[in-house]
């Protein structure tokens, strides 16, 4: 049976809103999805300042623990 497909910003959406859930984020970091083959996560970046403040490292951490749910769940469009 195949996986209900979403596009990247609806998946990046679901991302962004457990990640307000489980975790204080800082401003500034930038989730994007990166596709390998049939398969995806997702990508967090930032700038130096942003990546520098407290909880930015726990942030990302939860984002992969979210990615790796997510995928199970959904294909992205395209």
């Amino acid at each position: 049976m195949s996986k209900p497909v979403k596009s990247e910003s609806e998946l990046i959406a679901m991302a962004k809103a457990e990640l307000k859930v489980h975790a204080d984020c800082p401003e500034g970091m930038i989730i994007s999805v990166l596709r390998d083959g049939s398969s995806w996560e997702f990508r967090a970046s930032a700038d130096r300042v942003t990546s520098d403040r407290p909880g930015y490292p726990e942030c990302v951490a939860m984002l992969v623990q979210i990615g790796d749910h997510l995928c199970k769940q959904y294909d992205v469009e395209g």
